[in-house]
């Protein structure tokens, strides 16, 4: 065979990085994904006592119920819901957050056990709410009522 035609032989061709980029994107997409799915799942208690999380999940909790009793003002504002309501809803949700945030199961407090526990705060706004919701001569302002609540939530500590 005469040396000539080896001209035309070469190596095999190498593999793009390409690839490798695309790899190693997808290995960490993966990672990320088992994270968020583990953090997502996690029990509120467990997530206010991981050092690295605290405070991650202390904002998004504090901005994620500021915007639902936000909400909750604006639908009452634009008369989809009654004053007892909305009263009731943001009750709830600041019953919710308060829970979230800390544990006590508030949801379950009269407002007389509330104003006992280290939540003493936030007890003038739940009776305010029960007032609206539950007395139909209340004075009580629900756009000003709510707006403390938002503030409250937004600056919990």
């Amino acid at each position: 065979m005469p040396d000539d035609l080896l001209r035309f032989v070469v190596g095999p061709t190498p593999y793009s990085t390409l690839w490798l980029w695309l790899g190693l994107l997808t290995i960490a997409a993966v990672i990320a994904w088992y994270a968020a799915v583990l953090l997502w799942t996690q029990p509120a208690h467990r997530l206010r006592t991981m050092p690295g999380l605290r405070v991650v999940h202390a904002k998004l909790l504090r901005r994620r119920f500021a915007r639902s009793v936000h909400a909750i003002g604006e639908r009452h504002r634009a008369g989809e819901l009654s004053a007892a309501q909305a009263g009731a809803q943001m009750s709830r949700t600041l019953r919710s957050f308060l829970h979230q945030a800390t544990g006590i199961p508030a949801q379950y407090m009269h407002v007389d056990e509330i104003a006992s526990t280290e939540l003493a705060d936030t007890a003038p706004l739940l009776a305010a709410f029960n007032d609206v919701q539950f007395n139909t001569d209340s004075e009580v302002a629900l756009s000003t009522v709510g707006a403390s609540t938002e503030e409250m939530i937004r600056t919990w500590a």
